[in-house]
């Protein structure tokens, strides 16, 4: 099996480099910030090279020919929920992408951001991205994904830009549509609810039969352990959920009215394996739950770009090309 190279930034609590684990790719690096993010990636996943460091400070010239640049830069310059100041705010990391894909020469990248980012009005902005990274040689596409399309239970959109070198650009094109049952978020949920007995679960179940609305709370200006301002909790209400706040453990043996989620429930509705712990209190690990890239969705698009390096490195080596 053909070893495909990648680097991930913007790494947060692991959804996007789980998911490109499981289509191939070996992380060479993972750069992110936040410390309780670090320990999760490096709890998981020991063997990962974990930088704990300000992106701005990483340089990518040591990884030139890698397979696969990937992250999730932060979403409030271009979030809803935000100013919507694009590339005027802070936060903004489009230019060290385009820095780093310069400094790499990765033979694609993968960046995913909010479905706000597609707007109109930051038209110009995706154009001049587009622009600074087909300068380079390579090829971009945008496309809007929903997550439920890919087996998770949770209504959640993002946007994704792959951008791939022009004479791989051919072999590429965006996964289809994942044909299997999406589960409700009463069966994802099932046996984490169930774990200490609860005798109303299979009651619960009935009502939570549809998939989540888009779990928030991962701004650290306002993201704290619950499920969102009024309009969501409303909705997670009609699931059979109280959103008021995250719980510790699941509902007791006796326990009557809504429940809360805890962390593993939420991650569990991100797409996470039951085994992916997250470090820290309530907060800080709610918030790498909310900020991530669900991994199913993650692994799909890597998939797809994997299948691109292959066939034409597989083509280049039956022409005998060097």
């Amino acid at each position: 099996m053909t070893c495909l190279t990648s680097i991930e930034i913007c790494a947060g609590g692991g959804g996007q480099a789980l998911g490109l684990e499981q289509a191939g790719f070996n992380h060479l690096a993972l750069v992110e910030l936040d410390h309780y993010a670090c320990i999760t990636l490096k709890a998981n996943r020991p063997s990962w090279n974990v930088l704990e460091m300000d992106l701005k400070n990483f340089s990518a010239k040591d990884y030139q020919g890698i397979d696969l640049l990937a992250g999730g830069v932060p979403c409030p310059p271009f979030s809803i929920a935000g100013k919507q100041l694009g590339k005027d705010d802070e936060r903004n990391l489009f230019p060290e992408v385009i820095r780093i894909i310069n400094e790499c020469q990765p033979n694609a990248a993968m960046i995913e951001n909010v479905r706000g980012l597609l707007k109109p009005t930051f038209d110009d902005y995706r154009s001049f991205i587009t622009k600074e990274i087909e300068v380079l040689n390579y090829s971009c596409s945008w496309k809007l994904l929903q997550a439920s399309d890919f087996g998770v239970s949770q209504n959640r959109a993002r946007t994704v830009l792959v951008a791939i070198k022009k004479d791989f650009a051919k072999y590429f094109s965006w996964p289809s549509i994942t044909k299997s049952h999406t589960p409700s978020v009463g069966e994802a949920l099932y046996n984490e609810m169930a774990r200490y007995g609860w005798k109303n679960v299979d009651a619960w179940k009935d009502k939570a039969n549809n998939i989540a609305p888009t779990i928030v709370g991962g701004s650290k200006k306002h993201g704290g352990p619950d499920l969102g301002p009024t309009r969501a909790r409303n909705a997670w209400a009609n699931l059979g959920v109280d959103g008021c706040l995250i719980a510790t453990e699941p509902p007791s043996e006796d326990f009557i009215g809504m429940p809360y989620l805890t962390v593993k429930m939420a991650a569990i509705l991100q797409g996470f394996p039951v085994e992916w712990e997250f470090a820290g209190r309530k907060t800080p690990a709610y918030r790498q739950v909310g900020n991530a890239f669900p991994p199913p969705v993650a692994k799909a698009v890597g998939m797809a770009i994997a299948k691109a390096i292959k066939d034409k490195k597989k083509e280049d080596a039956e022409r005998g090309v060097a």
